[in-house]
This record gives C-alpha cells, sequence and structure tokens, in this order.
C-alpha cells in the first residue's frame, strides 16, 4: 500500500517499503500479539486500554517489549498520518530466528511493527451465521494465531455473511472478530471473559457507558438457545463499534430491528466515542 505511513523495528517509512523476515516468528508461529487502536476526529480512542491489553499480551507470552516507548511509536505514527479518522494495527513478535526452530533463543530481540489506515466507521446491519468455536484454549490473548476465525469467518463469506457467532459446547463464546451482545427479556446479555473470550475494548467502553446510564449488562454463560431466542443481537470491535445483527442464517431467530434497548446503547456510545 503506497503512502501507508508505517513503521518496524522503530524507524518510520512507507508501507510498501518494509522489509521483514521470513524468519519472524510471527512469520513461521504466529508467536505474535497485535492490537487495532482507533482514533476518531483526531482523538485517540481508550488509547490506556489498548496499551494496556496489549502490555499483559506482551506478558502472557513472556515478550521483552519495551510498552511506554511502543505507546509513543503508536502516537507518533497517527501523527505522521494526519488522517482524521482511522487505526492502527501494531504488532509484536518475539523476533527473527537465525533459523526456524520451536525452542527460542533467550536472548532474542522482540520485532515491533506498525500501520495506520483511514477507516470511516460507519455501521452496518450484519448478516452473520453460527459456527464451532474450533480455537485455541488462550483467546483471553491477543495473539496473530487466528487461523481458527480466518477459516469461520471466510466459510461466512462464502454464504453471504459478513460475521460469525461461535460457540463452544453449546454455549455461545464471541464473533470472528467482536463481542457478542444480546437482549432477552428487555435485559442486555453478554457471555462473561473466560479463556475463551477476548476481553474487547470497545466491549468494556459500552458496558460502562451504558451502566453510567442507568442500564443494567448480565454478564454470564449463555446458551445457543438463549441467542436464538433473543430481540436483539449486538456486535462490538474497535472497527465495527457497536454493530447490529439483522440476521442470524440458518436459525429460527426473530430479531427486533432497531430495538428500543439497542437504540438507546447505540446513542450512548456514540455520544461519548464517535461524536
Amino acid at each position: 500500500m503506497e503512502n501507508t505511513h508505517a513503521v518496524h523495528n522503530g524507524i518510520f517509512n512507507y508501507l510498501n517499503e518494509i522489509k521483514i523476515s521470513p524468519l519472524s516468528r510471527a512469520y513461521t508461529f504466529s508467536d505474535s500479539v497485535y492490537e487495532v487502536i482507533p482514533f476518531y476526529n483526531f482523538n485517540i480512542i481508550a488509547f490506556d486500554e489498548h496499551i494496556t491489553r496489549l502490555d499483559k499480551s506482551c506478558n502472557s507470552l513472556s515478550f521483552k517489549a519495551d510498552i511506554e516507548k511502543i505507546a509513543m511509536e503508536i502516537k507518533q505514527l497517527i501523527k505522521k498520518s494526519n488522517l482524521k479518522n482511522g487505526y492502527v494495527y501494531y504488532q509484536i513478535s518475539r523476533g527473527i530466528d537465525p533459523i526456524r526452530s520451536h525452542m527460542f533463543d533467550a536472548n532474542i530481540q522482540i520485532e515491533t511493527f506498525g500501520y495506520v489506515v483511514e477507516h470511516a466507521f460507519k455501521s452496518k446491519t450484519l448478516k452473520v451465521m453460527l459456527c464451532e468455536d474450533l480455537r485455541w484454549q488462550r483467546c483471553d490473548i491477543k495473539s496473530t494465531s487466528l487461523l481458527g476465525n480466518v477459516m469461520s469467518m471466510n466459510d461466512a463469506k462464502d454464504k453471504g455473511c459478513e460475521e460469525v457467532i461461535m460457540h463452544k459446547n453449546n454455549f455461545i463464546t464471541e464473533g470472528g472478530a467482536s463481542n457478542i451482545f444480546f437482549v432477552k427479556d428487555n435485559l442486555v446479555m453478554t457471555p462473561a471473559l473466560t479463556n475463551n473470550i477476548l476481553p474487547g475494548i470497545t466491549r468494556e467502553l459500552l458496558i460502562k457507558a451504558i451502566k453510567n446510564e442507568g442500564i443494567d449488562v448480565q454478564e454470564g454463560k449463555y446458551t445457543l438457545e438463549d441467542l436464538i431466542d433473543s430481540e436483539s443481537i449486538w456486535l462490538t470491535s474497535s472497527t465495527k463499534g457497536l454493530a447490529e445483527v439483522g440476521e442470524v442464517i440458518n436459525t429460527k431467530t426473530k430479531l427486533i430491528q432497531g430495538h428500543e434497548l439497542f437504540k438507546k446503547c447505540k446513542d450512548v456510545f456514540t455520544k461519548k466515542f464517535f461524536s
């Protein structure tokens, strides 16, 4: 991508000029973590929360990352882009091996890489499908090891869908690139955080914002039947914001489009972060 501002190991350049070793452990093992950090109207949304999660991901994999330096680098990258609305993709890998090996050298140096792109943050109603959650058991770490997500999302794409809702042992977990909220009996519900669910920043922001407005959110273990019987389903992520689900294919869901609770929560969220 020409003229896309990027950075690799602290050196700023354009994305199409950056060269990355094929022996990067991000490339050979997905031995890397990442963040997607949105900004709107020149303001970074929940920067501290994103950096804290990135630091936790690094610590979970024992990466020796200078998180304060990385935070400054991300801000510089956004400033260099001069974009009003967009997001930064930032990735940290364990480093580059002299030759591919499962066991890494104790003195390996981390590798950092990021780029910034323009994004309009326009919400759309989503068509989704249900799928078995086939991912590894540490989805709470924001790792680049996303093959399960990729396979499910592309299967959904082939069926005319934009997203998936995953389930494990009949309990819903999360979307392919999002967290799940739904309304049942006029209550807002979302799966409680576990090792199978990423602690989404937008999820956290939404819960805090609507609770401050007196809207209760119930976090718990919810079955496919709970979801299918729901009145409204929403997905949240840093790039989707708060997106309403219009259809869950091959199910008997009867979703109310523009549900009153969805509209209220959407309004609270938009006014706080996108106005």
